[in-house]
């Protein structure tokens, strides 16, 4: 994607309000959207989770309900009802925007009645250990049956029992048991193995957990994926919790998704491990290169960077990276409902540095750049006795359209500051007008000789986001010197270019 200069929205936030009126916003925002130069939208998880119609989508239900039947408390989901849903993918694609669905396959919550298995403690801080209480049993009465009653076999009479699980965190014959993990211990039950290493096996996660080695639940998500592409159409997917489930399933249901679909399907997982970028790349090689993965490490960087005062080493900004060290396969980020304030991964990029990130994701030439809608549109909340109110960041729009205009040719990087980094795009031929320099500095304001091309000499260069006065002139040679205040960024266009 980021060779056609594809920017992707995440469009919504953990908080966004739980009035059913995200579809319809899509359906109106859609053409502007286009027009400022995003390409593509993800949009969050479409079908009925536990909460009913105040579900963020990731506490999943019923993946056949899109918001059409009474279930867990209301017809529509968080976002609004099947028709609506549709709609917005119809208004989107009518924009020329991809949209990319949030798909969750690692856990069922809200089941519909509870049964007994037979199973056995783990040790939360490490669950490949088990361990035994003093009881005369380890039956559980763990709540792993789904049959969807008000559904009524409609798109599907698949039923779930304990056999397609591995394991829960509740059990109903020992409810004053928290923060404990049960493994099924029948037929053979176990934790998959191709999974994170972390906490000795991170298989489990919440709720019920899906057995995804078991053939019934391989044949019945992939009969699934492709009701749901009939349905929908759908570009591709984000694929939610992929370090918790068993690594080949993925390369199989993509295979079986593109080849229903018959046309390249664009995938990007989660596999949230911002400290350990071979880890990544080892995921990356177990699943031959199926999926894109966001890019956790660079996300670290810029939040430490953050946080520095000026002096984190912006020369460093890129290292250990998937966008330095594997860029067709990054998708790049500033921030996401997960570290969102007052969510469990809280690594919120503080805001006056969030400029400078994003000129980095949106003007080289390495990854697929996602844009975080708080940080387009602000947002407003309360929660944990804490109002937060995040502001739109300046300029960003400007860097998004930018990035659809300007941001091609060769690329030449200045990093030999510890504070003062930039680098130039030289612009190609079959697009007039284009090229840029990006100037940024985490420390005191100063300016940088940089190369743009020859194609270029005697233009007059011009900050578009105007944190920077003045002109910069391109000499015979290509170069001039270019400039940024402190704390700050300026990206330099061809002044005839800016509106």
């Amino acid at each position: 994607m980021s060779a056609c200069n594809g920017t992707m929205m995440q469009y919504f936030h953990w908080y966004l309000p739980a009035d059913g009126a995200l579809w319809k916003q899509v359906s109106s925002a859609a053409p502007g959207l286009a027009e400022l130069g995003i390409t593509a939208l993800w949009l969050p998880p479409p079908f009925k989770g536990t909460g009913g119609g105040n579900d963020a989508g990731y506490g999943v239900y019923d993946l056949y309900d899109l918001g059409e039947f009474h279930q867990k408390g209301s017809i529509r989901t968080k976002y609004g009802d099947r028709s609506e849903y549709l709609d917005a993918l119809r208004a989107s694609r009518a924009a020329g925007l991809q949209v990319y669905a949030d798909i969750v396959f690692n856990h069922r919550g809200g089941a519909d009645d509870a049964e007994w298995v037979k199973a056995v403690r783990v040790r939360k801080e490490d669950r490949s250990r088990e361990f035994t209480l003093d009881y005369d049993d380890y039956w559980i009465e763990a709540f792993t049956v789904f049959n969807f009653p008000q559904r009524r076999g409609k798109y599907s009479d698949f039923t779930w029992n304990w056999e397609l699980f591995d394991g829960v965190d509740f059990a109903a014959n020992f409810p004053r048991e928290t923060g404990v993990v049960f493994k099924f211990h029948q037929r053979g039950k176990d934790w998959a193995k191709m999974v994170s290493g972390e906490l000795g096996n991170y298989d489990y996660l919440m709720f019920s957990d899906i057995d995804m080695n078991h053939p019934a639940v391989r044949t019945e998500l992939g009969n699934w994926g492709k009701w749901f592409l009939d349905q929908t159409g759908i570009d591709g997917f984000r694929l939610d919790a992929v370090k918790h489930i068993q690594f080949s399933f993925f390369w199989y249901w993509l295979e079986q998704m593109r080849r229903h679909a018959g046309r390249p399907l664009f995938a990007v997982g989660e596999y949230w491990n911002p400290d350990n970028v071979e880890e990544l790349h080892a995921y990356i090689q177990g699943t031959h290169g199926c999926m894109s993965l966001f890019d956790a490490p660079l996300h670290r960087n810029f939040h430490e960077a953050s946080r520095s005062g000026g002096r984190y080493d912006m020369r460093r900004i890129l290292d250990n990276t998937l966008m330095s060290q594997q860029p067709a396969l990054a998708v790049t980020l500033v921030d996401n409902h997960d570290t969102q304030p007052c969510q469990a991964l809280e690594s919120w990029v503080d805001w006056w540095f969030k400029p400078l990130a994003y000129a980095v994701i949106l003007l080289r030439a390495e990854g697929y750049p996602c844009v975080f809608y708080p940080d387009l549109y602000g947002a407003e909340y309360e929660d944990k006795t804490h109002h937060i109110l995040l502001a739109p960041i300046p300029g960003l729009a400007r860097m998004i359209s930018a990035r659809s205009r300007f941001a091609f040719g060769a690329q030449r990087d200045y990093f030999d500051h510890a504070n003062i980094i930039g680098w130039t795009r030289e612009g190609e031929e079959a697009r007039p007008g284009s090229g840029l320099a990006v100037i940024l500095s985490d420390g005191p304001g100063g300016s940088r000789w940089m190369h743009v091309g020859q194609a270029h000499r005697g233009k007059t260069f011009a900050d578009c986001l105007e944190n920077a006065s003045g002109n910069v002139t391109i000499n015979e040679y290509g170069w001039g010197e270019f400039y940024c205040a402190g704390g700050s960024v300026s990206v330099w266009l061809d002044r005839a270019q800016i509106p």
